[in-house]
């Protein structure tokens, strides 16, 4: 398998991913597999994933329920989250809180389980790397995702006033290939820009992360 390290007990850490039943959460449920991790599935849907494998583990959820993540996350080493919402014309128009008040709940269910590393997507756009959009690329954007990245802004605001060992992901434009070819990781600001990348080669990072501590504390954008 992968060279992942062993916990103390002699078995492969388990790994929580939260959004598992679709989009980049599926993908990294089935990376993280392939490379020899215990990966646990959390969403409330996760029950129709069609998956058979000796190392995986479903538990059925809500992300915004402390009782449900605390469960969760009972004997997990890490947790990767990977909140989405459906595209549509709720997602234009209406408010959303889903996402900062989801971290909000986990960052308080980490913190009285013991479990410290998350690895979090959000998206280019959200927090500090708004501010380099260029001028073209904003109206669309607040037109499209305003709302959405608003709250996505005050998730990653609830991750880092936490004391956990977090990591932030920011994908640009989301294709659907499952290939992974060579990516960029930028975590300088100055490099930061909106690019296309495959849902797989974000799960590739976020698996990558379980055992990477160079981009601790630190907000990261993926792009080609």
């Amino acid at each position: 398998m992968s060279g992942t390290e062993q916990t103390h007990e002699g078995r492969a850490p388990r790994v929580l991913v939260i959004g598992a039943s679709r989009g980049i959460g599926l993908e990294t449920v089935r990376l993280a597999l392939a490379s020899g991790y215990r990966v646990r599935g959390f969403s409330r849907s996760v029950g129709d994933v069609a998956l058979d494998h000796p190392r995986f583990e479903a538990h059925a959820g809500d992300a915004l329920e402390g009782r449900d993540l605390r469960a969760a996350l009972a004997g997990v080493d890490a947790v990767v989250q990977s909140l989405g919402v459906r595209a549509g014309p709720r997602m234009v128009l209406r408010r959303t809180y889903l996402f900062s008040e989801a971290t909000d709940e986990l960052v308080r269910a980490m913190g009285g389980t013991g479990v410290r590393r998350l690895i979090t997507v959000t998206g280019y756009g959200a927090g500090a790397s708004y501010a380099h959009l260029k001028c073209h690329e904003r109206l669309p954007f607040r037109a499209a995702l305003g709302r959405v990245y608003d709250d996505k802004s005050r998730q990653e605001a609830v991750i880092e006033r936490s004391s956990l060992d977090w990591t932030i992901v920011r994908p640009g434009i989301l294709l659907n290939g499952s290939t992974i070819g060579p990516y960029r990781v930028l975590d300088n600001p100055a490099d930061w820009r909106l690019g296309c990348l495959n849902r797989a080669e974000v799960a590739d990072f976020l698996v990558a992360q379980l055992k990477d501590t160079r981009f601790l504390r630190r907000a990261v954008t993926l792009c080609r």
